[in-house]
């Protein structure tokens, strides 16, 4: 009878069965598809692509073959993974804009540094470059060892044992589970000699490796501007990150004009995105100074900036640009790689080089044994022929006269049966006296050579120098100049660009309604005009004055926080205009109290409902988020009551409180803070502060008399208002106004 089909169900909880099979998932896409390698620098897909490669006989001299025939292969028999996954990978080992040192030698459209994809796998060919051959020297050399591939019929090998750095000369990028990998490449020359250094003393030092390997060293060139302390810590610690700029210069042109070229750009930034970004600046009038971008390239990059006139600051353009586009990027560093063990671990770039060079002592050591093994199966081989020379008559009697020669000959010579089997195969020609020299020869040279091994497996410090001048080698065959250039001192603080010169100055009138709709019309606009504009119903006009583009605007807010507005992104004067607590966090139960340009190097006189204030130069006002910034600090229940302008020739403050007391004392008895709660303007017994004012002693004290006349009065003996600042002052002279309000 059939097992019941519940036979097989086991019970187990949820979360233990979720957490074993993510964890193997997990673990999978660690080690066997995102992290590479640190002994050859490869992630699976790509060591399958080259080892398919080296089997098809695709080397540099050979003949190319067509894509579509290596990714099937690697499919077919080493990963069973998407074609168009495998494809893509193999284009990037081809794209000379992508590696420092490319691995396939590609024929076709293997895309471009515009962006532009490659074309499909059917049209394009590929062969291996000498950059691939060195990487995969000596996998017929018992250096590494062979595993059975996904379904057991074919063999690949773990790891490549060449004498390149692929992971640092290369670089790599990957996301796996839980953990990522971020390297740059470098200058296969400058690894060379960090590596034969680290050969001659491991303890060195991380400046002195430093001192050699300068920092990446990227395919599509550009400048490094980070110093070389930030260099020192990323490397130190595994993580961190370079910036990068694009290589641009200053060319005159006749008659004085002049624009920039641009010549290297950041890795990874495509071409065709990076003008596109540039263009759309220049179309939103974000980049003002610049007039013009223009593709010039052909096989070298060559991209042209024009200014908007000839009188534009150069330097200031160039800054602005790698502001605002990708001409500055910063390139991560997470040196997270599998260690021969196959474990993760972010390791430092000095760990990373003597990783690779205990591996590469260990491909040396089994390449000579391979060797030895080698060359003792041939001394057994030349030996046994040597004997049959020497007795030569004798042989070919036992050959003639015996049905079964070879176990008599083993006999009588003393022979092995391997010795006594090539004896047996040997061609009459071969019976020939140069060939006995010959065979003397070549057992002296092998005998010579094993000796020399033998010493060679037998000694570190043979080891070592055995390294260094294959990494010499090395050094000589694909070294080549840095491309990536050092220039710490072109970094320029972020505070020396005057951002106004990024907007288009024009004037403007700022207007903001009694319900906190704000607008800005276009040139100056009579303010006898603005009553005649259109309002919400219930609406009307509150506040409104001339301004630029190119002014921040300050919002005093009675909570005592100020926000700052762009001039050149207020909304425009058709219409209503906007909520002003679209552009800024202002709370609904907030009022406004005040809005006015923030001009720096002017003063601000600010007063709490509680009668305490200070000055405040403009600069303190500018807040740099939506959120604003505290500037004045207040009691519970207390609210910011007056801001405004303090007049250049101002020596005098006036203070009216809610009981009609009037008070007057020197300007100078107040401070200057960039925040807090002030000092104590007006002492109070009942209510608060209504009204403050900065003003000249000398000139007066004026206010309007009402009505439709404009008249005004002006009370110009104010001795017997004047006290020490923080007195209760006494009552107003006759005709002030009775909302207590100096204007």
């Amino acid at each position: 009878m059939a097992d019941h089909p519940t036979d097989s169900i086991i019970e187990t909880p949820f979360d233990a069965a979720l957490s074993e099979r993510y964890l193997v998932y997990a673990l999978s896409t660690i080690t066997a598809r995102s992290l590479p390698d640190v002994r050859d620098g490869l992630k699976p897909v790509h060591r399958r692509l080259l080892w398919a490669m080296r089997l098809l006989r695709l080397d540099p001299a050979g003949a190319y073959k067509k894509s579509a025939r290596v990714v099937g292969d690697v499919i077919g028999k080493y990963h069973p993974h998407g074609d168009q996954s495998v494809y893509d990978a193999m284009v990037r080992l081809a794209q000379d804009f992508a590696l420092r040192y490319p691995l396939v030698d590609g024929q076709g459209n293997f895309g471009n540094i515009d962006g532009d994809n490659a074309a499909a796998y059917r049209y394009t060919e590929a062969r291996l470059t000498d950059v691939a051959m060195a990487l995969m020297a000596g996998l017929d050399e018992g250096t590494v060892d062979f595993r059975a591939t996904y379904n057991g019929e074919e063999e690949e090998p773990e790891v490549f044992p060449g004498l390149f750095p692929n992971l640092l000369a290369n670089g790599a990028s990957g996301i796996a589970v839980g953990m990522a990998t971020s390297i740059p490449p470098h200058n296969v020359g400058e690894l060379a000699d960090a590596a034969m250094a680290l050969i001659d003393n491991s303890r060195l030092d991380d400046r002195d490796i430093l001192q050699m390997v300068r920092g990446p060293d990227f395919p599509t060139g550009g400048i490094l501007v980070d110093d070389a302390e930030t260099i020192e810590r990323a490397y130190v610690s595994g993580r961190g990150s370079f910036r990068l700029r694009a290589r641009i210069e200053k060319v005159v042109e006749k008659g004085g004009a002049w624009h920039l070229l641009v010549t290297e750009i950041p890795y990874g930034v495509q071409k065709g995105k990076l003008i596109e970004q540039i263009a759309a600046l220049i179309a939103d009038k974000k980049l003002p100074i610049l007039a013009d971008v223009r593709d010039e390239s052909a096989e070298d990059l060559r991209v042209i900036l024009e200014p908007r006139s000839r009188t534009v600051d150069a330097g200031l353009l160039e800054e602005s640009l790698y502001r605002l586009t990708e001409l500055e990027t910063r390139f991560p560093l997470n040196l997270n790689v599998l260690d021969k063990e196959r474990t993760p671990g972010v390791m430092s770039l000095k760990e990373a080089l003597l990783a690779w060079l205990e591996f590469q002592f260990t491909v040396l050591v089994n390449r000579s044994l391979h060797r030895i093994g080698k060359i003792d199966d041939r001394l057994e081989l030349v030996e046994g022929f040597l004997i049959a020379f020497l007795n030569l008559d004798r042989v070919i009697e036992i050959i003639r006269t015996q049905d079964e020669p070879k176990p008599i000959m083993i006999a009588e010579f003393a022979l092995t049966d391997r010795q006594a089997e090539a004896i047996l195969n040997m061609r009459l020609r071969s019976l020939r006296k140069l060939e006995e020299m010959e065979l003397q020869k070549e057992r002296d040279a092998l005998q010579k050579e094993r000796a020399e091994l033998d010493k060679l497996v037998g000694s570190r410090e043979r080891q070592k120098t055995r390294l260094k001048r294959d990494l010499a080698a090395m050094k000589d065959k694909f070294g080549d100049e840095r491309r990536t250039g050092l220039r710490p001192e072109a970094v320029s603080a972020r505070g020396d660009i005057d951002w106004s010169a990024m907007i288009e100055k024009e004037p403007i009138t700022v207007i903001l309604s009694q319900r906190g709709w704000i607008r800005a019309m276009k040139g100056h606009v009579a303010l006898d005009e603005i009553d005649a504009l259109k309002w919400r119903e219930g609406d009307g006009p509150y506040k409104h004055f001339h301004a630029q583009t190119t002014d921040k605007l300050a919002l005093f807010a009675d909570n005592g926080r100020v926000y700052t507005l762009a001039g050149d992104k207020l909304p425009g004067g058709r219409g209503f205009g906007e909520p002003v607590r679209l552009q800024i966090d202002l709370e609904p139960d907030v009022e406004i109290v005040n809005l006015l340009v923030s001009a720096p190097g002017k003063k601000l006189l600010l007063a709490s409902s509680e009668g305490r204030g200070f000055l405040a130069s403009g600069e303190a006002t500018l807040a740099e988020t939506r959120k604003g910034k505290q500037l004045v600090n207040l009691k519970p229940g207390a609210k910011l009551a007056v801001v405004r302008p303090v007049p250049a020739d101002a020596d005098a403050v006036a203070v009216v409180g809610e009981n009609r007391k009037l008070l007057v004392f020197a300007l100078s008895d107040l401070p200057e803070m960039s925040r807090g709660q002030g000092v104590l303007l007006q002492r109070y017994r009942d209510g608060g502060l209504s009204d403050a004012l900065a003003f000249s002693l000398a000139d007066g004290l004026s206010w309007g008399l009402g009505g439709e006349t404009g008249r005004t009065r002006t009370e110009s003996d104010l001795t017997p208002w004047r006290a020490a600042r923080g007195a209760a002052g006494r009552m107003p002279p006759i005709g002030f106004p009775r909302n207590n309000r100096f204007n």
